[in-house]
């Protein structure tokens, strides 16, 4: 084998972190046989629970999200950054079991969060009708012993004035034949200085219980602490040797925020991290891909406690060693050919039924049905999906014929209900149908009518919203070629880093998410306008 083949191979073997670019924070990782699946947050946006799957750790491919329904989930009315927080994925005795956190508030000390559990034979379902678990606290897992016991584990929040937010992690026995809690809950661990502890996986390995948690807050002082204990109910003594992997005081580093932990064994006896981080464009600067999921290899010795190597994440790991196994590449552009949408596309605060997202109506169309207004919680039109790379593009071919003002259409560089840009088709006082340009800056809208773009008939439309690093542009083509709207916006804003608002110590807003690329039709009037998208096509440059 010829220096550059070996070096072909080897690159294949390798794991590139992240290995699920964008906005794919708090994973949990399962093997079950040779497959292996990734679970992370959704937060306001449907599916909930997005699940990538691999045979090999270093190729991934999406599978979609499992929370599809409102039987599952209702996250209409949901603030921003709030709904689905870091589920947990496990299997025990032939079933998959999903425990997820519906996290409603984080103002003054109080999260409201509602905890539920679901199973299902089978990764695609059917998935049964969700079991409600306790609202003490969020980040549940759920932990399955050698003699047959499941037992639940969660963050412990506590809302009374001066008292530890963040009280620890405690663990609770859940009946699995009578599907419901049982006993007291016990404290099990209440974490180090650094503080912030969150986000429990408990494992059993080598004679000890492992406690994984998440520490120091999921920004920069993000960090993984490991603790172990011969007894389930301890007590826990913390690895002396510090975190099993943080990015604090590196900011050389390219990938920071470091934490969030779960850890998986390989068929081969190796055991491998995946956790969180972010790539800020700066210096501990804004994360726009926001919290990304990556995979460290894990050395764990034999009566000894799991390290990765340097205690900081790596950019690229050595592989397992397992049968490499790509997939198929997603195809660049979607026709909108399939009966659903595929498995990248996400929309907010509703999922995807008939009665909006129309796949059916008109072949090789995606016909949206116009919703609320951008600060509308309960029924917006965004159909979306993840910004993956800090250069890339989504463009669409769009046919929409606007009565008045309250009818818009077209395509979004998006974060949350505060910051977003927007290029859309919509009608002018004078009758003329037009191209307008509009902007929200933490709620603060910016218009652009010294660019706005005639539009006349009723034809189709060509739209492109496009990331260059920090800027964000957009094209449009009425049929004489691609022209640009002449302004650079800013990117930034699009980032958990910008939306986050701190008055009086407390928290007005946060930033969990990531900057993502839709189609957003609105009917303000809800007069039943809606908008065909012949295609969209995703490219990172």
């Amino acid at each position: 084998m010829s220096t550059e083949t070996a070096d072909v191979a080897t690159a294949a073997r390798s794991i590139r972190n992240p290995v699920l670019p964008g906005f794919h924070p708090d994973p949990s990782i399962l093997r079950v046989g040779d497959d292996y699946y990734l679970a992370t947050s959704t937060f306001e946006w449907y599916p909930g629970v997005r699940v990538h799957h691999s045979r090999d750790l270093v190729h991934w491919r999406p599978l979609g999200g499992i929370v599809t329904e409102r039987r599952l989930l209702d996250l209409r009315g949901c603030g921003d950054s709030n709904g689905v927080w870091a589920p947990d994925l496990t299997w025990h005795d032939g079933q998959f079991f999903l425990v997820y956190s519906d996290v409603a508030s984080f103002a003054s000390g109080y999260w409201d969060p509602q905890n539920y559990l679901i199973t299902a034979p089978d990764i695609a379902g059917p998935w049964s009708d969700p079991v409600q678990l306790h609202g003490r606290g969020f980040d549940a897992s759920l932990f399955h012993d050698d003699d047959g016991s499941t037992w639940m584990l969660s963050m412990r929040a506590d809302w009374r004035p001066g008292r530890d937010r963040f009280a620890g992690i405690e663990i609770q026995r859940y009946d699995r034949a009578e599907r419901r809690l049982v006993g007291r809950p016990q404290l099990l661990f209440t974490g180090t200085s650094v503080g912030l502890t969150e986000g429990p996986h408990l494992y059993r390995h080598d004679g000890w219980y492992w406690l994984v948690t998440a520490e120091g807050g999921t920004s920069w002082e993000h960090q993984v602490t490991v603790a172990r204990s011969r007894e389930l109910l301890g007590p826990y003594e913390v690895d002396p040797a510090g975190p099993l992997l943080t990015s604090v005081g590196r900011p050389d580093l390219s990938l920071q925020k470091a934490g969030h932990g779960s850890l998986v064994h390989t068929q081969h006896g190796d055991w491998y991290l995946a956790h969180l981080v972010g790539r800020p464009y700066t210096p501990l600067g804004n994360c726009v891909l926001g919290r990304e999921t990556a995979i460290q290899r894990v050395d764990w010795p034999a009566g000894g406690w799991p390290s990765v190597p340097g205690g900081v994440p790596a950019d690229e790991v050595a592989g397992p060693g397992l049968p490499l196994h790509p997939w198929p590449d997603e195809p660049v552009t979607d026709h909108f050919d399939a009966g659903e949408l595929g498995a990248s596309w996400s929309t907010l605060r509703r999922p995807a039924t008939d009665d909006w997202v129309d796949l059916r109506s008109r072949p090789s169309h995606l016909r949206v049905h116009g919703g609320q207004s951008p600060v509308g919680k309960q029924a917006p039109s965004l159909v979306a999906r993840r910004v993956g790379a800090t250069h890339c593009s989504l463009e669409t071919v769009v046919e929409f014929d606007p009565v008045d003002h309250y009818q818009l259409a077209g395509v979004t560089a998006y974060y949350n209900t505060l910051n977003w840009h927007h290029l859309y088709l919509t009608r002018a006082d004078d009758g003329r149908r037009v191209l307008e340009l509009l902007s929200s800056d933490s709620g603060r809208r910016t218009a652009y009518p010294e660019l706005t773009v005639d539009a006349p008939g009723t034809g189709p439309v060509g739209l492109r919203a496009e990331f260059d690093g920090p800027v964000v542009r957009f094209w449009y083509d009425l049929g004489a070629g691609w022209r640009r709207i002449p302004v650079e916006l800013d990117a930034t804003i699009l980032s958990d880093e910008h939306a986050a608002l701190i008055i009086d110590g407390e928290p007005a807003a946060w930033g969990f998410t990531g900057a993502l690329l839709g189609l957003w039709v609105q009917d303000l009037g809800g007069d039943g306008a809606h908008a065909d998208f012949d295609l969209a096509t995703y490219r990172e440059h």
